[in-house]
């Protein structure tokens, strides 16, 4: 399961970077609900990092503050199933 999430949470960090780099260039994005469904799968660590990280999404309300809460409750069932 550590693994799982390492692997999920790196690759939704790297989706989000890369989504920035394609919005900068102007070429084809990475759909929002691609996004969504790599942080619901365990990656909401990884892509709240990432949207800070490379300033991607965060005017977006949705973004914004659904990702943090979704890397709190990830944190929080993390704990809960490796005290």
């Amino acid at each position: 399961m550590e693994w799982y999430m390492a692997i999920v949470n790196a690759v939704s960090f790297l989706i989000m970077g890369l989504d920035k780099q394609k919005a900068r260039k102007g070429k084809w994005r990475i759909a929002e609900r691609t996004i969504w469904l790599f942080a619901l799968a365990g990656g909401a660590i990884g892509a709240a990092i990432g949207m800070y990280g490379f300033h991607h999404k965060t005017r977006h309300r949705l973004f914004r503050y659904g990702l943090p809460l979704l890397a709190i409750f990830d944190m929080l069932i993390y704990v809960i199933l490796y005290q």
